[in-house]
């Protein structure tokens, strides 16, 4: 089930799925799951994008979150959606649930008008660009190394028309 998550409501249950994805936490970040982290989930937006027009959506498998997805629209441009974050539990990997939410996301981006869907992946997330490009995403544009929390990352957009 995928469903929008509500940052009261949701918050410990995004702080469990942060502890059961730590070790992306740790390589993207350096940082450990925190409440911190949930309320910036809950907040971030793309610069000068609002999140209360953002999606936050769970994706739930027996009643636990197993993954969790940002979306927001109009960045960088007017008809685009942006898939800020897509994370999934260090179980739930594998075996599908991520290809669900990007058709739900796909689906949603459509319904909201957006033509195209862009995604940064970080350049040392061999397996995650690996999966985004079999998911259809192309045309990379390099961006320079960026900070973020404890570590330095270069960021690969990468796209895919709708």
């Amino acid at each position: 089930m995928i469903r929008p998550l509500d940052p009261v409501a949701d918050a410990d249950a995004v702080l469990d799925l942060y502890r059961r994805a730590s070790d992306y936490l740790d390589f993207e970040s350096g940082q450990v799951p925190n409440p911190a982290l949930v309320e910036e989930f809950f907040t971030d937006a793309p610069p000068g994008g609002d999140p209360a027009t953002s999606f936050k959506l769970g994706l739930f498998e027996a009643g636990r979150l197993a993954g969790l997805v940002d979306v927001a629209f109009g960045y960088p441009e007017e008809r685009d959606a942006y898939l800020g974050l897509m994370l999934l539990a260090e179980e739930a990997r594998g075996r599908g649930l991520g290809r669900t939410a990007v058709r739900h996301v796909e689906e949603a981006a459509r319904a909201h008008g957006a033509t195209r869907l862009l995604l940064a992946v970080l350049e040392g997330n061999v397996r995650g660009r690996a999966f985004w490009e079999s998911e259809g995403f192309g045309s990379p544009k390099i961006y320079p190394p960026i900070a973020i929390g404890k570590r330095t990352h270069v960021r690969v957009r990468l796209h895919k028309e709708l």
